[in-house]
């Protein structure tokens, strides 16, 4: 398993975020020290406005709510099990909460990669790694509805 991860929290708009994933330098290999003027950067891409045309489009009778509650039982068991709740209603049936499923890829996590974890180590992991990307996805487990909300990328930028 791969390292011990362990941050405080920070509030934005709504969502719980690791604060100090967004705030402190990359700690360097050899010294602890990153190189002057090098940091880590966390680039978000969020994909509300892609959910809100998906939803509307359903709505509308252009695609049917099987072709849009389809996770994969894999996907459902990380939700149920690993997942941590949101506050946020399913926007297909409604009945429950959403859960957040937060998975990491890098080509220097090795066996980490693909790895579901909760959401401020993956946040803690991308940050760690340039070229690593954590994805969050939300998944309702009821009508199994899912989703990709938000991916935070690391980039370094000098």
């Amino acid at each position: 398993m791969g390292a011990c991860y362990r941050v405080g929290r920070l509030k934005v708009r709504g969502r719980v975020y690791d604060a100090l994933t967004m705030a402190t330098a990359r700690r360097g290999a050899k010294d602890g020290v990153k190189p002057k003027g090098r940091r880590a950067v966390l680039a978000t891409v969020d994909y509300t406005l892609a959910k809100r045309a998906l939803l509307r489009e359903v709505r509308h009778g252009l695609r049917s709510w099987a072709e849009v509650c389809d996770a994969h039982p894999e996907l459902m068991r990380a939700a149920k099990h690993v997942g941590e709740q949101s506050r946020r209603d399913c926007p297909v049936c409604g009945k429950a909460k959403l859960r957040l499923v937060t998975y990491v890829y890098g080509d220097d996590l090795r066996q980490d990669n693909g790895r579901v974890w909760p959401l401020d180590v993956g946040l803690t992991m991308a940050a760690d790694r340039p070229g690593s990307t954590c994805y969050v996805v939300e998944v309702c487990t009821r009508c199994q509805w899912n989703h990709l909300a938000e991916a935070f990328m690391a980039r370094v930028a000098g």
